[in-house]
């Protein structure tokens, strides 16, 4: 009997590059369960996928378009932008149907893209956000926040949440604490990292800086953390999250800047470092935990998730925390000696399993 290999479409959303990096291990499950997987994506995500899984097919799907401000905060920034954002959820899940009947897609995986639900095939929705967060003065809007975006997700046929469940969780309040959908079910962290620990990694640089998020603040924070490198003499790498670009060079003799890594040389230059510096993204957090390395969190101005992120996992003592406006080098390398305990934190990876069942319920 010939088999027939069952088509998943996996969809990451275009903020950033973390949405794509945490669906590299499920790419990976899915082709160890001989799946056939197609990548729709958008922009320096579909640009970093292609780079990992170049024999995949890639569809182009363009994503929200969504900028962020210097000034305002991303709740308020969101709202002003939430009818284009409208727009173009109803505008992806016209384009999913032509998609879905033109390459026979079986499964959706969408990280975080709301308009991919559809009622003849199996969709998935990933997401660390079932609660979302508001700055101070816009608390009265979580409630409401909380059951719109309830509607999108109960929309799909399953909620797959990336953490553990119970106390030694990751995302604290953003997915602890309150309801889980109907269709929910945690399966454990989505590092792009595996769990091997090499514990004999030999030391190359003090200091690795991986900068990160939507601009303009990817190119602030770069600016600053250079600036701050050139004062300091110790050894470092920059990697400035530009997976479209091509670029290796030295400056001022210590300080190696690089435009992109792909997953195994960046496991191996957090591996080499003492140190981390990176924004407060819930995936390279896990990716930092996945390998139990120090770091200094810089949430994205504005961007409540990542401040929330930020100031849970300091009281926990896993990682260092400080702002953007407040960010001083040195001081911040001094402070991570009273931080790095990851004993509060379940190390569990259940989406393995969570695959095998995808398998399944589409075999059936």
């Amino acid at each position: 009997m010939v088999s027939i290999h069952k088509k998943v479409l996996v969809c990451p959303l275009d903020w950033g590059l973390g949405h794509a990096t945490r669906c590299i291990p499920l790419i990976r499950s899915l082709l160890s369960e001989d799946a056939e997987v197609l990548i729709a994506a958008d922009g320096s995500p579909l640009v970093l996928l292609k780079e990992e899984f170049p024999a995949l097919k890639f569809i182009g799907l363009p994503g929200y378009n969504i900028r962020y401000s210097k000034w305002l905060s991303m709740t308020v920034s969101m709202l002003l932008q939430s009818p284009k954002i409208i727009f173009n959820i109803l505008l992806e899940h016209r384009r999913l149907k032509k998609i879905i009947c033109e390459h026979k897609i079986d499964c959706v995986i969408s990280d975080n893209r709301y308009g991919l639900w559809n009622r003849s095939v199996h969709t998935i929705f990933i997401t660390h956000q079932l609660s979302i967060k508001c700055p101070v003065g816009l608390k009265f809007l979580e409630p409401l926040l909380y059951r719109i975006n309830h509607c999108f997700i109960k929309k799909y046929d399953e909620c797959w949440v990336p953490d553990s469940a119970g106390e030694n969780n990751l995302s604290g309040e953003l997915s602890h604490q309150i309801r889980l959908p109907h269709n929910g079910m945690f399966v454990g962290l989505l590092s792009r990292f595996d769990s091997t620990i090499e514990k004999t990694a030999e030391k190359k640089y003090d200091l690795l800086a991986i900068i990160s998020g939507p601009e303009p603040h990817r190119s602030l924070l770069l600016h600053n953390v250079l600036a701050q490198l050139k004062e300091l003499n110790i050894s470092s790498l920059v990697v400035s999250g530009e997976p479209q670009k091509n670029y290796d060079r030295m400056i001022n003799g210590n300080i190696r800047l690089v435009s992109h890594l792909s997953s195994n040389a960046m496991k191996e230059a957090i591996m080499q470092s003492e140190v981390v510096i990176c924004r407060a993204g819930y995936s390279g957090i896990m990716d930092l935990v996945s390998l139990r390395k120090k770091a200094i969190l810089i949430p994205t101005p504005g961007q409540t998730e990542q401040e929330y992120l930020s100031e849970y996992l300091k009281q926990k003592k896993i990682f260092y925390a400080v702002s953007q406006k407040e960010f001083k080098m040195e001081a911040a390398l001094k402070e991570t000696d009273r931080f790095g305990d990851f004993s509060k934190i379940s190390f569990d990876k259940e989406y393995s399993t969570a695959i095998k069942g995808l398998i399944r319920k589409i075999n059936e």
